[in-house]
């Protein structure tokens, strides 16, 4: 026997097929687990940049809903700020209105008081003007009974007296309105004070101016005497008459503007006249 022969071969072994395709199939799966596990730390990996890809949007979304709410507490701001002015405004309104209610009362109850001033002292004038008629017609009686009983010329003296009692009822009207139509007691028209006037010593005179123009003797300016009818116009067709007083004056119903009064003949100088006294 060789001293050799126990001598292990330095060779290495050869490896089955079995035991090699064995390994490669460990190799395979392990490498295959790897490959997975790669694939699941890749994925693990990649979920991080998934989430701050959508960061920004998130971002984006709050800032506008900031702004939003930014702008609706501005606009709730301005509101409260509108309002607050317009119930200013209102309650300066309100106290506006009430002063300016406040001064028209005030007014009217001046108004008032003067109408009733006015009223009280219209009525103490008719009341003063009926009391000299009552007067007057007194007058005229006791003139006439004195006429009749002490005149040796009965119609001289009751012309007369009569003319007196005519022009004192005519001066009792002065200060009345003018009316057109108006036939007394507080408004006259001019023919219609006349008819009045002598009515109270038993004359009727005719109703317009164009009659009692002439309603009685004619007579010269010259030669007037108290209680005498003027006219203006020409006879039968007259547009005024009064009644001459004395003194160069005469009284009548003029105008609108003026009423009853007494005036100089100078004033406005008549154009005739008729006595029928």
């Amino acid at each position: 026997m060789s001293h050799t022969a126990h001598i292990r071969s330095h060779r290495k072994p050869r490896r089955s097929a079995s035991k090699v395709a064995m390994r490669a199939g460990v190799a395979g799966g392990v490498l295959s687990t790897l490959a997975v596990a790669g694939a699941s730390g890749s994925a693990n990996a990649a979920e991080p940049v998934t989430q701050t890809l959508e960061l920004p949007t998130l971002t984006a979304d709050l800032g506008a809903q900031v702004a939003e709410s930014a702008q609706a507490t501005q606009q709730a701001a301005a509101n409260y700020q509108l309002q607050a002015e317009r119930d200013a405004a209102a309650a300066q309104a309100a106290k506006e209105a009430k002063a300016d209610l406040a001064e028209a009362k005030k007014k009217a109850a001046a108004k008032k008081k003067a109408e009733q001033e006015a009223a009280r002292q219209a009525a103490a004038e008719r009341a003063s003007r009926s009391a000299e008629r009552a007067t007057l017609s007194a007058s005229v009686s006791a003139s006439a009974s004195t006429s009749t009983s002490t005149s040796t010329s009965p119609s001289t003296s009751t012309a007369t007296g009569s003319a007196a009692a005519v022009i004192a009822f005519a001066k009792a009207q002065v200060g009345d309105a003018y009316v057109s139509g108006g036939t007394g007691p507080n408004s006259w028209d001019c023919s219609g004070l006349m008819q009045a006037a002598f009515k109270q010593v038993g004359v009727d005179l005719p109703r317009v101016s164009q009659d009692q123009s002439t309603a009685g003797t004619p007579v010269s300016l010259s030669n007037l005497q108290p209680g005498d009818i003027l006219y203006w116009g020409s006879a039968g067709s007259a547009y005024h008459v009064a009644v001459y007083v004395g003194g160069g004056e005469f009284v009548g119903a003029q105008n609108p503007s003026t009423g009853v009064v007494e005036r100089s003949l100078d004033y406005d100088p008549p154009t005739g006249a008729v006595r029928v006294l």
